[in-house]
């Protein structure tokens, strides 16, 4: 304490600004007496002083210290025996492992807790904060309190207002300032703060603040990519399919996956494809198209309900498969479903190439060539510059052919681009071409294609 009353009688210590870190080390072994000075203009400034092994340990980390501190004894060297709490120390990092799942994470935590420089700044009302080197006011609001970190808006550093990002130095005097308004912390931040603690408290607010929306969003992802292969929610959401997938990808639960699509983590096209292996498993194992040919041996052809021969079978069930949408003149080949008979797929289908490998379940259809009216849906999008009067315009034109028009959704881009879906009723494929062809006529329309 002697070298601390030199330094006192040079200059005045500012009151509630003493530490003493040798009485109280902190959690990383770290000790030093810090006294807060004013200098000859007012401004503050701060005095440690440690012994050199003290010293060792603040410059290089305790895990060196450890290494390196020997003694000499009777001309040997014996590593001296490390004290009960610097391993209580050990195990506080074990503690930070179990609550961390990164592990990239837990060294880098590990890493700033051992050997990363601290600056020294204070509150308004003389608080010290310890941050490591680099760290910007949102470090410094964090380390208050998380809801003060959440609802940060600006700052005020040494009573002037400056950007949140500004890099801090020891001495500094910072003031948050916060708005009940706020929208919470930008992912840039995570970036910017340079303590776990910041990052883990940001990360926590993302998980929890945005969860519902993202099951919400994860939801409609994963039955949007269900309804383009052409099943339902029923068919793949079943537990002997569902756990396969979420051992796969360490999801506890369905909602944790959900959460994790609608967040970008995953994709809803790897989710049901996992699925789709399960699913694909389980129909395999009935030879249905074995069974199909037996029961139709020797029967007449005749054609289904939607137009459509199956090869070899009388009275099946035949189902035109909505993901592609055939129409009469498309080339075509039938899939053996388990329990719905055969779907009808378009040979230039995306999923019907995806199912090239199983030979034993596809098998040949045709359309049925007799006068019979059947009437099939097909859907088109139109990409055109938005303006006045251009759907108005374009149904007009479709009235010109025999095309009826079923269903009608339109959007407008940022950018004013027209995107219009739209559902027709037609009797064959040249319906549908010349309902194209009078489509892009119309002024402004720059392209028209069926959708798969």
């Amino acid at each position: 304490m002697q070298h601390f009353g030199v330094v006192h009688e040079l200059y005045s210590p500012m009151p509630g600004r003493f530490k003493d870190y040798i009485a109280v080390p902190k959690p990383n072994m770290y000790q030093s007496i810090h006294t807060t000075l004013l200098g000859e203009k007012g401004t503050p400034f701060e005095v440690q002083i440690r012994t050199w092994e003290m010293h060792r340990i603040a410059e290089y980390g305790i895990a060196a210290h450890w290494a390196y501190k020997e003694a000499s004894y009777l001309g040997r060297k014996q590593t001296v025996r490390v004290e009960e709490d610097k391993l209580a120390w050990l195990r506080e990092t074990l503690e930070w492992q179990k609550e961390m799942e990164d592990p990239q994470e837990f060294l880098e935590t590990l890493k700033t807790e051992l050997f990363e420089d601290e600056v020294y700044v204070f509150t308004p009302k003389g608080a010290i904060k310890v941050l490591p080197m680099g760290s910007t006011p949102i470090d410094f609001a964090y380390s208050i309190h998380e809801q003060i970190g959440h609802h940060m808006t600006g700052c005020k550093i040494n009573s002037k207002m400056m950007p949140i990002i500004t890099p801090l130095n020891t001495g500094d005097i910072v003031e948050i300032i916060t708005s009940d308004n706020s929208n919470g912390p930008s992912r840039d931040w995570l970036k910017l703060v340079k303590s776990s603690s910041a990052k883990n408290k940001i990360k926590g607010w993302f998980k929890k603040a945005q969860k519902a929306e993202n099951i919400e969003k994860g939801k409609e992802l994963i039955e949007k990519e269900i309804k383009r292969i052409g099943l339902t929610h029923a068919d793949l959401f079943k537990n002997e399919y569902i756990e396969p997938m979420l051992g796969k990808y360490n999801y506890k639960n369905i909602e944790e996956m959900y959460a994790a699509v609608g967040f970008g983590a995953n994709s809803p096209v790897k989710i049901i494809a996992r699925m789709l292996q399960e699913y694909r498993k389980e129909h395999q194992e009935e030879d249905i198209e074995e069974k199909i040919q037996a029961l139709s041996k020797n029967r007449k052809p005749k054609p289904s309900t939607s137009g459509i021969i199956v090869k070899g079978i009388d009275n099946c069930l035949v189902k035109l498969s909505k993901c592609c949408n055939p129409l009469p003149g498309d080339e075509i080949v039938g899939y053996i479903t388990k329990g719905r008979g055969v779907s009808v797929h378009r040979k230039d289908c995306t999923n019907i190439n995806d199912l090239i490998s199983e030979d034993n379940r596809l098998i040949d259809v045709e359309w049925y060539s007799e006068d019979e009216k059947v009437s099939y849906q097909a859907d088109i999008e139109v990409n055109s510059n938005d303006r006045t009067g251009l759907l108005m315009d374009i149904l007009k034109e479709i009235g010109t052919t025999k095309a009826k028009i079923l269903g009608v959704n339109t959007k407008t881009t940022k950018d004013k681009i027209a995107i219009i879906d739209i559902t027709l009723e037609v009797e064959n494929l040249d319906e549908l071409n010349k309902a194209i062809k009078v489509i892009r006529k119309v002024d402004s329309v720059y392209d028209v294609r069926r959708k798969k």
